[in-house]
């Protein structure tokens, strides 16, 4: 993957988005992906309308109720949304629906027949969305509704892209990973409170990758400090005490997070090491801010970070306990500043902004624009 370009676009769009959340990114990792995304859609002249979802457990945890940079509207129910928004679907220049979104099959086909423009769906959940079409257990997608879409944006790339056109029948899959904002994430002084800390939303499948990478290390050095930060996780789980727990951090407070630690710790779902190519947005948070990340293995990560040079892979507790306690203070930072070089060249916001373009744009032209 190489720069992109950040000419400004020949033609502004009017774009309509509707999505899991823009307001709220407690327990879920779209808020921040819609944030940056948006953010520099209109920082390059297009208009967007974000339409989400008004649910209870948003409305107490919207750490962004009122976005500087897009038209929110919020919405009850599917009748309601058809109701005041038919005439901005039918006018839009692009039409996106992502993943997760409450009644997303009806709105899918509402907004493939009423919408004059490109419509898509963005996946921001692609493996779990795949694997779970595979057993007819998706709220919000269905095969049929795949092929009515003119773009399906995926936060996988790889092989799962063509597996999405020949098997499921998209006329055009393209992938939109996720990003960072470089002006939220980068590197400051401050005092290091863990050796190895982690984030993410508790998963049964990620448990056991936890358990080998960050709490056995904990047990096995006593010495050492870890955190994990995340909702969700049973009660039942054992965590070290020399492991720190919270349960939420606003993406305010998450650069003096990854600021703290020495070391950044990546675990991926199950699901998203299967496809491969499937970064998650942590990922890219951490290198930005020039913290060295420790990853476990997945297809297409060397793709993205040059191992041993950008990323360090952990197949064991031993590797991590390796990394933590022999790697020197030099080459550790060496580390971080390298994949902070990488993803600044690669996987801004405003690089996903000038790849949906080009995405659209190839749906206009009918041929794809590398």
């Amino acid at each position: 993957m190489t720069a992109i370009a950040s000419a400004p676009p020949a033609t502004r769009l009017d774009i309509v988005i509707l999505g899991l959340s823009i307001t709220s990114s407690w327990g879920n990792g779209h808020a921040t992906t819609y944030r940056g995304l948006v953010r520099e859609l209109a920082a390059r002249g297009h208009r967007v309308l974000f339409l989400e979802r008004d649910v209870p457990w948003y409305a107490d945890n919207r750490d962004l109720p009122e976005p500087a940079y897009c038209e929110l509207a919020l919405y009850r129910s599917v009748s309601e949304l058809r109701r005041r928004f038919a005439s901005a679907i039918r006018t839009a220049d692009l039409v996106v629906v992502g993943s997760y979104v409450a009644d997303g099959i009806a709105i899918g086909e509402w907004v493939t027949r009423t919408a004059s423009g490109v419509t898509a769906f963005y996946d921001i959940d692609t493996p779990v969305t795949l694997a779970r079409l595979a057993t007819g257990d998706v709220e919000y997608l269905t095969p049929e509704l795949i092929r009515r879409y003119d773009l399906y944006l995926s936060f996988t790339g790889g092989p799962t892209l063509q597996r999405i056109e020949r098997e499921l029948g998209s006329p055009c899959a393209r992938p939109l990973y996720c990003s960072f904002d470089p002006e939220l994430y980068f590197p400051e002084t401050r005092t290091i409170k863990w050796d190895l800390a982690y984030m993410g939303t508790y998963s049964a499948d990620r448990q056991p990758t936890l358990e080998r990478l960050l709490l056995e290390p904990a047990r096995r050095w006593s010495r050492g400090r870890f955190a994990v930060v995340g909702p969700q996780y049973p009660e039942d789980v054992h965590w070290p005490r020399n492991v720190a727990r919270r349960a939420h951090l606003a993406p305010r407070e998450h650069r003096a997070f990854y600021n703290a630690q020495r070391f950044a710790l990546n675990v991926t779902r199950a699901d998203m090491i299967a496809a491969g190519y499937s970064p998650s947005v942590r990922l890219f948070e951490a290198a930005a801010c020039g913290t060295p990340i420790i990853s476990d293995a997945w297809r297409g990560l060397s793709d993205l970070f040059t191992p041993n040079e950008e990323i360090l892979i952990a197949h064991s507790t031993d590797d991590v306990l390796r990394y933590l306690r022999e790697i020197p203070d030099d080459e550790r930072i060496a580390i971080g500043r390298r994949a902070r070089t990488r993803v600044l060249a690669e996987h801004t916001a405003s690089h996903r902004a000038v790849e949906l373009e080009q995405h659209v744009r190839s749906v206009g032209t009918g041929t794809a624009v590398a």
